[in-house]
């Protein structure tokens, strides 16, 4: 897997990843940015949020769940001295589908926190990362 980031100007980067997608990435006003695009943490929690979802979709669908909608909020602290890692980040999934199990999603949910979903293994290393869900009927 390979990235590529190139600083436009300013605090301004594109980022393009290896299969050829790209992302405007840039600071805020206060630290000399334009605010052009998404911080470089918040593509970590971005990261994160895409990673897991795309495992507890999967894991739902090969269960023949009917999920209509899932919206991954995830919500962080970080250290208040350099380096100012994620100390904490919570996890809430957001279900929607026909019938759906909360045991079924709970398990797509630990499966992906603790088996698949490498993001938030690698997060969790340096993080508390917790998660939690909700249900909604179609």
């Amino acid at each position: 897997m390979k990235a590529r980031v190139k600083w436009v100007e300013g605090t301004a980067m594109v980022g393009e990843s290896g299969s050829g997608h790209a992302v405007v990435m840039d600071g805020p006003p206060e630290a000399g940015g334009r605010n052009l695009g998404v911080r470089p943490m918040e593509m970590l929690l971005l990261g994160l949020g895409g990673c897991t979802e795309f495992d507890v979709l999967l894991i739902l669908r090969r269960g023949r769940a009917e999920v209509t909608d899932c919206v991954v909020e995830i919500t962080a602290e970080r250290a208040a001295t350099d380096p100012k890692v994620f100390t904490r980040i919570h996890v809430h999934f957001i279900v929607t589908g026909r019938d759906l199990k909360p045991k079924q999603v709970e398990r797509a949910i630990d499966l992906s926190a603790e088996k698949y979903c490498s993001a938030s293994i690698m997060l969790g290393a340096a993080a508390k990362v917790t998660h939690d869900f909700e249900i909604r009927d179609a």
